[in-house]
């Protein structure tokens, strides 16, 4: 069964807060750190989205992923600043970046479909 983009939000909001207030408090900071990172300063959060965008591709990370596609497009990224991260993502990480860019361009297709 395919998850679905509202699923995965959801799950994913579901375990964040099942981990945040799991009492370890190591875990909130790391949280804070990540989300401090990708706000506005010298970089705008746009740009800094797009990168985590390329790392994650590059690691291969999924989940990661789609997060960061949902949130360059929250950031104003377009489907042709989305198309050049893809690319660099593939031309730094060869040839095995290729199956998580076949994920990428349909989470990406499926998301600026939930727009209109």
């Amino acid at each position: 069964m395919k998850t679905t983009i509202t699923q995965f939000k959801s799950y994913r909001s579901e375990m964040n807060d099942k981990i945040l207030n799991s009492g370890f408090n190591d875990f909130k900071k790391f949280f804070a750190l990540d989300n401090k990172a990708y706000i506005d300063g010298a970089l705008p959060a746009k740009m800094k989205e797009l990168m985590g965008l390329v790392a994650s591709m590059v690691l291969r990370c999924n989940d990661c992923i789609l997060y960061h596609i949902d949130r360059s497009i929250e950031e104003g990224a377009t489907r042709e600043e989305l198309l050049e991260s893809f690319n660099i993502a593939l031309i730094v990480g060869g040839s095995i970046v290729i199956p998580h860019l076949r994920f990428a361009m349909e989470q990406m297709d499926a998301l600026f479909s939930e727009e209109k």
